[in-house]
C-alpha cells in the first residue's frame, strides 16, 4: 500500500472503527483474496475479541495487504451494503487510482444466515490448523523450543497402597490414571518412568531425576499422585504423603529442580502435576444450572485425597526453604484442587483431574498451550459431580509452551 493510502486509513481510523460492521465482512474479504483464513481468526481474536477491537485490527492489518488494498476493500463495503463508509473512503482519497473502478462489486446472491454459521473458518477442531497459534510455536521469543526427541524426561510417582499405621487408605483406581498419563506423555515425545508406592525417600527419586544431564532436552516432568494435605509453606503451598505416612512439602519437590540444583534445565519448562488433595474442605459449589447426569456413572464410588491439616512437630522445612528458594523461573505447578479442597477420584475410571487432563491433551494439545489446555481442564472439572473440585496453577513460565506432537 502506498504512503497517500496508508494516511487515508488512518485519518479515517476512528469513524471505521466506530460503524464498520466486521461480520458481515468476513466472507467479502476472504473472495476478494484481501486476507487468508488465518489472518481473519487473527484479527477476530483481536483484544477481547469486540466488534471494535476486531474493526481496529482490520484497519491496522489492511496496511500491510499490498497496493490494490484500498480499492478492494471499499469494495467489500459495497458488497456488504456498507456505502456510508465506502464513500468517504472515495472521496477522501487524495489522487484517484486508475484501476480503482475496475474493481467492480461482486454480484453476491442474498442469503438467510443464521449466529451460528457466520464462523468464517469451519474445521474439524482436533485437526491441527495452521494460524495464528502456529506461528507463535514458532517464535522463540514467544515460546519454548522443544525440538528435542526425546522432550524430556517425565516420572510419574503413582502411591496407590499406604501402610496400615499411616491411616491412609488405598487409592483405588489411581491405576488407571497411571495408565493414561503414561500413554499421553510418551505419545507428547517424553522417555516416561513410573515409580510406585514409594515412601517420604520418593524425595531421592526426585533428586536423582534432578541431577541428570538434561543438556540434550528441552522439557522435564514430575507428576505425583496420592493422598495430599494442607501444609505450612511459603511458595507453593500443600503437601503430598509416602506410603509411609510421611508426608512431604511440595514447594520442597519444586525446588529439587531450581538453577542451583539442577543446571542442565536451566531457562527449560519445569512441569509438575499435582493429583491430590490440598485440604479436607468439600465444595458443594453454588446454584448455576443442573449438572449433567452423565457426569457420573450410576455404578462410579467418588472418593477424596484428603488429610485433615496439621503442622507436623519435628518437620517444619521453613527455615531450609528460606534459605534454598530462589525467583522461580520457568515453573508450572498444576494442582488437581484449589487449596484447602478434596480432590476427588473415582475408583473405577480415576480422578476427575487426570482423566480430564487426559482428554483435553488428547484432542488439543497439537494445536493450543499449556496455560489454555489447563483452563479448558478447569472449566470441564468444575461442571462435575455433587461436590465440587477447581483445578489451579502456579505458573512461573516466561513464555509459552505447546507440546511436541510430532
Amino acid at each position: 500500500m502506498d504512503e497517500a493510502d496508508r494516511q487515508l486509513l488512518r485519518r479515517c481510523r476512528v469513524q471505521l472503527v466506530s460503524e464498520l460492521q466486521v461480520a458481515s465482512l468476513w466472507d467479502a474479504l476472504l473472495n476478494r483474496d484481501l486476507f487468508k483464513p488465518d489472518m481473519i481468526e487473527d484479527i477476530q481474536r483481536a483484544g477481547s475479541g469486540s466488534r471494535r477491537d476486531q474493526a481496529r485490527q482490520l484497519v491496522i492489518d489492511l496496511e500491510t495487504r499490498g497496493s490494490q488494498a484500498l480499492p478492494l476493500f471499499i469494495s467489500c463495503l459495497e458488497d456488504t451494503g456498507q456505502h456510508s463508509l465506502a464513500s468517504l473512503l472515495r472521496t477522501s482519497s487524495q489522487a484517484a487510482k486508475p484501476d480503482l473502478e475496475a474493481v467492480r462489486p461482486l454480484n453476491l446472491v442474498p442469503a438467510v444466515v443464521r449466529p451460528e454459521e457466520l464462523r468464517v473458518v469451519k474445521q474439524d477442531p482436533s485437526k491441527p490448523t495452521p494460524g495464528a497459534q502456529e506461528r507463535l510455536r514458532r517464535n522463540t521469543d514467544l515460546a519454548y523450543v522443544l525440538n528435542a526427541d526425546p522432550c524430556g524426561h517425565c516420572l510419574i510417582i503413582n502411591n496407590v497402597n499406604f501402610c496400615l499405621k499411616s491411616g491412609l487408605s488405598t487409592r483405588t483406581g489411581s491405576n488407571v490414571d497411571c495408565e493414561k498419563l503414561q500413554r499421553r506423555f510418551r505419545l507428547l515425545r517424553f522417555v516416561v518412568e513410573v515409580k510406585s508406592d514409594l515412601t517420604a525417600r520418593m524425595l531421592q527419586a526426585l533428586v536423582e531425576l534432578a541431577r541428570r544431564d538434561h543438556g540434550a532436552l528441552d522439557c522435564c516432568v514430575v507428576v505425583i499422585l496420592s493422598h495430599g494435605r494442607q501444609a505450612s509453606h511459603l511458595q507453593f503451598p500443600g503437601a503430598v504423603y509416602g506410603t509411609d505416612g510421611c508426608s512431604v512439602p511440595i514447594e520442597r519437590i519444586v525446588n529439587i529442580f531450581n538453577g542451583a540444583s539442577c543446571p542442565s534445565l536451566g531457562g527449560k519448562p519445569k512441569l509438575f502435576f499435582i493429583q491430590a488433595c490440598g485440604g479436607e474442605q468439600k465444595d458443594h459449589g453454588f446454584e448455576v444450572v443442573s449438572a449433567p447426569p452423565e457426569d457420573r456413572a450410576p455404578d462410579s464410588t467418588p472418593e477424596p485425597d484428603a488429610v485433615s491439616f496439621q503442622d507436623e512437630p519435628g518437620n517444619d522445612d521453613q527455615p531450609d526453604a528460606v534459605s534454598s528458594l530462589p525467583t522461580p523461573s520457568d515453573i508450572f505447578v498444576s494442582y488437581s484442587t484449589f487449596p484447602g479442597f478434596v480432590s476427588w477420584r473415582d475408583t473405577k475410571s480415576g480422578s476427575w483431574y487426570i482423566e480430564t487432563l487426559d482428554g483435553v491433551f488428547e484432542r488439543w494439545a497439537h494445536s493450543e498451550d499449556l496455560q489454555s489446555l489447563l483452563l479448558r481442564v478447569a472449566n470441564a472439572v468444575s461442571e462435575k459431580g455433587v461436590y465440587k473440585q477447581m483445578p489451579g496453577c502456579f505458573n512461573f513460565l516466561r513464555k509459552k509452551l505447546f507440546f511436541k506432537t510430532e
